[in-house]
């Protein structure tokens, strides 16, 4: 790259920042802020913890977006003046740190955009995911159970935190099922991108003969709603079981009753949480889990109902994996939605989903 392409580049960041300029005032946004810092000042404002995060929630993103902006701003005003001191000083070193420069400031441009596409109603909502291994037995949930960790990791590094929700042991390893809310700012926004079937390719660790084994498992992702959202449900609709938890161990096990299953009979819809020791805070958890699967339900039949219109066949089944991971013969994790594959399978089972979810977003625009 020479000096009128490193020019050129520049010139493209400046028209990027006049375009994000146009997709948000950025003035309300700073006006926001100062709304809500003063409401944190209230003596009162942790009477209420859940809307007091919920408050802390909205003033972190928006200031993610305003700091993003501005030192976008900063760094493109940098590359000009570094720009100006290498054409006339014409020293190699000097030159070096602006190509350097001007990679870093694209890979924070490309970060930003990838912020500003999570703009759909409810991505900045908390998610709920639930894991469900596939036919296969002790493989499956061995495999729904790395999913889990994958996931976990990703939140982690994202600052998100977890709270499991439901969790069901499998029988020698893994997870016959588990349910986990991811709470953070935008977290259904970035994981709304794994909704769909994910299938492994491995030498088991389970067969003696070492074989290579193929296993699937499915994720599910919905976003948590409060009160933001209105769903009609009835009381006569439901059907509310409790039960003994049976958690992975330690402080999810109590020897109450304490556990709670909810059953919305229109529509066969169950939700358990077993998370808390309170039956009625499990209950209110429950409730909110009932509703984001009600919104998601009738989403996907408003959708059902445009693809049978359009003529749209999809097959819904185990062999429509939307991502493929491979770790032998080779090494390979591959998106099948938008064709983004990453030969470090490690990374990705640390959580290093960053990409797939960045192509994914992409590709929806």
């Amino acid at each position: 790259m020479d000096l009128s392409e490193i020019k050129h580049e520049i010139d493209q960041l400046q028209q990027r920042l006049e375009d994000f300029r146009g997709l948000f005032d950025l003035e309300d946004d700073r006006k926001r802020i100062d709304e809500l810092e003063h409401e944190m000042t209230e003596p009162n404002f942790w009477d209420d913890p859940d809307e007091a995060q919920k408050v802390i929630n909205e003033a972190n993103g928006i200031k993610s977006r305003v700091n993003s902006f501005d030192d976008n701003v900063e760094r493109v005003e940098n590359l000009e003046v570094s720009y100006e001191l290498v054409k006339e000083e014409n020293d190699e070193e000097l030159f070096d740190d602006l190509q350097e420069q001007l990679k870093e400031t694209v890979e924070q441009f490309n970060a930003f955009e990838l912020e500003i596409l999570l703009s759909e109603p409810y991505d900045k909502n908390n998610a709920i995911l639930e894991i469900h291994p596939g036919a296969g037995g002790t493989e499956s949930q061995d495999w729904a159970q790395m999913l889990l960790r994958m996931y976990t990791r990703f939140a982690e590094r994202r600052g998100y935190s977890v709270e499991t929700l439901d969790y069901l042991p499998g029988d020698e390893a893994g997870v016959k099922s588990v349910t986990i809310l991811v709470k953070g700012h935008n977290a259904f926004g970035y994981l709304k991108a794994e909704k769909g079937v994910h299938r492994l390719v491995r030498l088991s660790p389970f067969d003696s003969s070492g074989r290579r084994h193929t296993s699937f498992a499915s994720c599910d992702v919905m976003p948590e709603f409060n009160d933001e959202v209105e769903i009609d449900v009835k009381p006569d609709d439901l059907k509310i079981d409790t039960y003994r938890s049976s958690g992975a161990g330690g402080q999810h096990v109590n020897t109450t009753d304490s556990a709670v299953r909810i059953t919305h009979i229109p529509t066969n819809t169950v939700v358990t949480c077993q998370s808390e020791r309170s039956q009625i805070k499990n209950r209110e958890q429950a409730m909110k889990m009932l509703k984001s699967k009600l919104y998601q339900y009738e989403i996907e039949k408003q959708q059902a109902e445009l693809d049978e219109i359009r003529g749209e066949q999809k097959e819904i089944g185990w062999g429509s994996q939307i991502r493929s991971y491979v770790f032998h013969p080779y090494q390979m994790v591959k998106d099948h939605r938008t064709n983004y594959e990453n030969g470090n399978t490690q990374a990705v089972m640390d959580g290093e989903l960053d990409d797939f979810v960045d192509a994914y977003l992409r590709s929806r625009v």
